[in-house]
């Protein structure tokens, strides 16, 4: 999805493309790859290369024949990213980590022009909390949202991403998986209160169970950083 966010547009305006996927995701990008060819793409106009990010990415960044990269990924990379461009005035789009919270309120918020809820977003909780994650709530209605959202998190099917039942697949590696759950403890170090999940479920794959935290406060660590986990 966020490689089609780039490639669709660039591809509209006539753009050749050269498509450096993550190195645990690359097999996505490699099948988009071989669909543009069957769509009648011509070779050369979309180029899926593979590799490592300190090889492959930075000989694209450093390529005086790149007019322009976009990056999705971490700040720290992103800071990395703009000191190697610098010297070639490579035009840049990033796309960085960080929080993207919503606000329960408790009355609905007003618009000039009037238009059905979407059932997915009405102004009530119950309704409400069946799309939200990072959610700041309002005190009057915030215990009533936290049940809700725990309850809707223990409810979550977590399996085999090919089980059409299944609603949570694994994390993408072990290396992930690890640093999920250390932001659970660091969380609860912290001071927030770990309502529900949080913890590895079996002992074959990567899978986590959806966790749920109540009195975040904002400079806490999982208020601050993206965690890539299931929430």
């Amino acid at each position: 999805m966020i490689g089609m966010w780039k490639l669709a547009p660039a591809l509209a305006c006539g753009c050749t493309i050269v498509m450096k996927p993550a190195e645990l995701t690359s097999l996505s990008a490699l099948r988009i790859g071989e669909l543009a060819l069957e769509a009648g793409l011509p070779p050369g106009v979309l180029n899926i290369v593979t590799g490592p990010g300190r090889v492959v990415g930075d000989a694209l960044v450093n390529h005086s024949d790149v007019d322009k990269v976009t990056f999705t990924g971490s700040p720290v990379l992103a800071a990395e990213f703009c000191a190697a461009r610098a010297g070639n005035f490579k035009r840049v789009s990033l796309e960085l980590g960080g929080k993207s919270a919503n606000v329960i309120l408790t009355t609905p918020i007003l618009r000039r022009r009037p238009r059905p809820p979407h059932p997915e977003f009405s102004s009530t909780p119950d309704k409400y909390v069946r799309r939200v994650h990072v959610v700041l709530v309002h005190e009057k209605v915030y215990d009533e949202v936290v049940e809700r959202l725990t309850q809707r998190a223990k409810a979550i099917r977590i399996g085999d991403p090919a089980d059409r039942a299944t609603a949570l697949g694994p994390v993408i590696s072990e290396k992930q998986m690890k640093s999920i759950l250390d932001y659970v403890d660091i969380g609860q170090t912290e001071g927030a209160l770990l309502t529900t999940g949080g913890k590895r479920v079996g002992d074959r794959g990567y899978f986590i169970s959806p966790a749920v935290f109540a009195n975040v406060e904002h400079g806490m660590r999982i208020s601050q950083e993206e965690i890539f986990g299931p929430w």
